[in-house]
């Protein structure tokens, strides 16, 4: 399921400064070499003149003083207005245009004393700061509204359900494939209806898929199914079994079965006669992922009713959770190309088409208990607004345990889930009849899972 049952299932130096070519005359830094003692030097006739305070290379020693950056490199001499720059760097006395001692200013150039990049670091300085309050606005537009639907799920936990809220005898559970296929016996089946006899369970979608991608169903699938049946129906005569009959959709890739697809939706039907001709007394449907207003699955629920209505059995199928805000499927699919929920109105569009509607009320991304169990109870008041009284609204319930995105075991428990149950059903329809929860899955439940199912919702 969505978590589907049974799984059906991107030219400079190192310090970017422009490397001015050596003038002849110059080291390697650009520095006129003058001879000791000489007011020029032999090759380029520069005079420059070593002047008290310069080292053996020439290097001027300028003691630090006023006019002076943080580490030393002359600035302006205030004395003669005479710029004199650190080597290469590029910086320029604006008073005379005379270039620094790199030899790369407007000593030689126009007069200016302007460079490329002169300006370049307040320049990087404002961008910089753009980029980061830009960064910090849209983490907050995104933050923001998330904390608020997070606190309001917190508060949606808070109360007490309304007294009654239990089960009605209408409750459901989804078994594995093993049922069918003959690694479960008959004393196997003995225990499970012990397990259930003190429950409020009903209801048996036990897997007898899954679907070819064409809409058929070989019989080697469920080649089992009447033994079992058989079986169920001796050790517990007031359990319905239903075929559990699911499949991949091409909604989302290239892959899987296409309702738009006039004779896949034929072989569904045909398939659904051969289930029921086998013994099942109801065929219960998961096909994901399965988008919102998909019309050609309505066309499919509709020619299916017929069908089960002829032979008095029951159909049923597994519902996508609802837009938790308007709208919130469409924002979805189109950030992340999975719409994952239903809009309200196609959900109830579905319930109307059904004897069952069973709401995958799990893999909801929620990261506490009662996030986890506030989201389940609005989800409860959504469908109860749209699901008719004639049919079986049932909420889905974690049986199974896993820690990935999409459904952290610490926070969907059983015991969150039957709470938040309880309270959309208090305050939203608190004598609904046609009201239960149905347990996903029976091979990955634990004791305490059993625990918080019966006392929470059965008592």
């Amino acid at each position: 399921m969505e978590r589907p049952p049974g799984r059906t299932k991107p030219d400079t130096d190192t310090n970017g400064v422009p490397e001015a070519e050596p003038r002849s005359g110059t080291d390697t830094n650009g520095v006129p070499e003058a001879e000791p003692g000489s007011g020029t030097d032999a090759e380029t006739a520069s005079e420059t003149e070593p002047r008290a305070g310069t080292d053996a290379g020439g290097v001027l020693e300028t003691e630090p003083e006023s006019g002076t950056d943080a580490g030393g490199v002359p600035g302006a001499d205030p004395r003669s207005g005479a710029g004199e720059a650190s080597v290469g760097s590029g910086a320029v006395d604006g008073e005379s245009g005379a270039g620094g001692a790199g030899g790369t200013g407007g000593a030689e150039g126009n007069g200016t004393g302007d460079e490329p990049g002169a300006e370049t670091a307040p320049r990087r300085g404002r961008r910089g700061r753009l980029v980061r309050r830009t960064v910090l606005a849209l983490v907050l537009l995104l933050l923001v509204p998330v904390l608020a639907a997070e606190t309001a799920l917190r508060v949606n936990y808070l109360g007490d359900p309304a007294d009654g809220t239990y089960t009605r005898g209408k409750d459901a559970i989804w078994l594995g494939h093993a049922w069918v296929d003959g690694r479960k016996t008959d004393a196997d089946v003995k225990a499970l209806a012990d397990r259930l006899g003190k429950t409020g369970i009903r209801d048996l979608y036990v897997h007898a898929g899954p679907l070819e991608h064409n809409g058929t169903l070989p019989a080697s699938a469920y080649a089992g199914a009447p033994r079992f049946i058989a079986a169920v129906h001796r050790e517990a005569p007031q359990l319905r079994v239903q075929a559990w009959l699911g499949d991949v959709l091409a909604s989302e890739s290239p892959n899987g079965m296409r309702l738009e697809r006039a004779e896949t939706r034929a072989a569904v039907v045909r398939s659904t006669r051969e289930i029921l001709a086998a013994g099942f007394q109801g065929a219960h449907f998961d096909l994901e992922p399965l988008h919102s207003g998909d019309g050609d699955y309505l066309g499919l629920l509709d020619d299916l009713r017929a069908v089960t209505k002829a032979r008095n059995a029951q159909l049923s199928v597994a519902a996508h959770q609802i837009d938790p805000v308007p709208g919130f499927h469409s924002f979805w699919g189109t950030t992340t190309g999975h719409p994952k929920w239903w809009s309200q109105k196609f959900f109830g569009q579905v319930a109307r088409r059904v004897d069952q509607i069973a709401v995958m009320s799990y893999d909801t991304m929620q990261p506490l208990q009662s996030t986890y169990g506030g989201y389940v109870a609005q989800q409860t008041s959504l469908a109860l607004e749209v699901t008719p009284a004639s049919t079986d609204l049932l909420m889905g319930l974690p049986f199974y345990h896993e820690n990935r995105f999409g459904h952290w075991n610490h926070a969907e428990t059983v015991a969150a889930a039957v709470r938040g149950v309880r309270l959309g059903l208090s305050r939203t329809d608190a004598d609904r009849a046609n009201f239960g929860v149905a347990a996903y899955v029976d091979f990955a439940a634990t004791e305490q899972d059993w625990t918080s199912y019966e006392k929470g919702w059965v008592r």
